[in-house]
């Protein structure tokens, strides 16, 4: 019975990724959905050149594997910079498969450098963002900062092992033919593909509705915007109290959608201002502060109605139970059955 290779299981699956994230809701083909259909196309290059030796794949694949790596870092830098990228701003990007393209018209030689170079470049610049912490991604949900900030780190990191496996098989290759080298070179840029395209939807699922977060731009005012820009203690305590006061009245923590720079607008404050602040005063990150709210409020639904945990859950502004009864835990020890059973009296130890 024949075996289909690798590359095109691979490339089958980023193709049934990508027709879940157009389908999804009511959003628009963006950053993500190019990255992993440019993901699936390189894979199906790859399994042609590797598998079946078709020549002109070895002419598109360079080129496609230089546009991946800026692709990628653009990407993941609209969830950092909460600016919904066009595509005319890619431009920039897609210099170095421009330059890669000359490369295999006229001089193949120093294609493996620059793909080198390119995958390099961008992995450290992908890490720089990602040392910020989770905070640094404003524009995905609170609740999904982790996973987001994980799908980041591992693109970035993978981007760089990349770099490095392609220039050391690159160079035993150029000794002489290695059927080793190039099994090594296929299942290393295979898993590069398979786990950037996971790391994409992962990113992708965890920002919300654009449509809802277009809506949220018109609850700033004026007086909140010309709020200071610097960070002494008081200004961040009267930081701290000014999301409190937003959490408490207005109930913001609700909203399971939720981002870091939603409640910076509903604040006017700048979202790093935000996040800073509230290190400072607490010794928490945004994420834990929201969910602490979100659990006191799960605490007196508990206790006052008959509600089901799950109704509570997402009332609360909890998008998962996995996560809400994991914050609940790490905040009261115990889980929201357990915390209803004994009727909001915590037992000593």
């Amino acid at each position: 019975m024949p075996s289909i290779p690798l590359p095109f299981v691979v490339s089958l699956l980023l193709c049934l990724i990508l027709v879940r994230m157009v389908r999804q809701g009511e959003r628009k083909v963006g950053l993500f959905s190019l990255l992993v259909a440019s993901l699936a196309v390189q894979a199906v290059l790859l399994g042609l050149n590797w598998n079946i030796g078709w020549y002109p794949a070895r002419f598109i694949q360079p080129i496609v594997a230089a546009l991946l790596p800026g692709l990628s870092f653009a990407a993941f830098d609209q969830l950092h910079r909460n600016n919904a990228a066009k595509f005319s701003d890619l431009w920039l990007h897609v210099i170095p498969a421009s330059f890669v393209a000359g490369l295999v018209a006229f001089w193949r030689t120093p294609i493996d450098f620059v793909l080198f170079a390119t995958c390099l470049g961008y992995g450290l610049a992908l890490l720089r963002v990602a040392r910020q912490g989770p905070g640094a991604l404003a524009a995905v949900r609170i609740n999904d900062e982790w996973t987001a900030h994980k799908a980041l780190v591992a693109v970035a990191v993978l981007l760089i092992t990349t770099a490095f496996i392609d220039a050391t098989v690159a160079l035993d290759l150029s000794f002489g033919e290695s059927q080793q080298a190039r099994t090594v070179l296929t299942v290393a840029n295979v898993l590069w593909l398979a786990v950037a395209g996971y790391a994409a939807t992962v990113a992708y699922n965890a920002r919300p509705d654009m449509d809802s977060n277009a809506t949220e731009r018109s609850f700033a005012t004026p007086e909140a915007l010309s709020f200071p820009s610097s960070s002494s203690s008081e200004e961040d305590a009267t930081i701290a109290q000014r999301i409190d006061a937003l959490m408490s009245a207005q109930h913001l923590y609700r909203d399971p959608d939720l981002t870091l720079e939603r409640l910076a607008r509903r604040a006017g404050i700048p979202a790093r201002q935000i996040s800073g602040a509230l290190n400072r005063v607490h010794g928490r990150n945004v994420s834990q502060i929201v969910n602490e709210y979100r659990v006191g409020d799960a605490k007196r639904r508990l206790v006052a109605t008959g509600d089901p945990v799950t109704v509570i859950m997402q009332e609360s502004g909890f998008g998962t139970k996995s996560n809400f009864n994991r914050e609940f835990m790490r905040i009261m020890g115990m889980t929201p059955s357990a915390y209803r059973r004994v009727g909001g009296e915590i037992p000593l130890p």
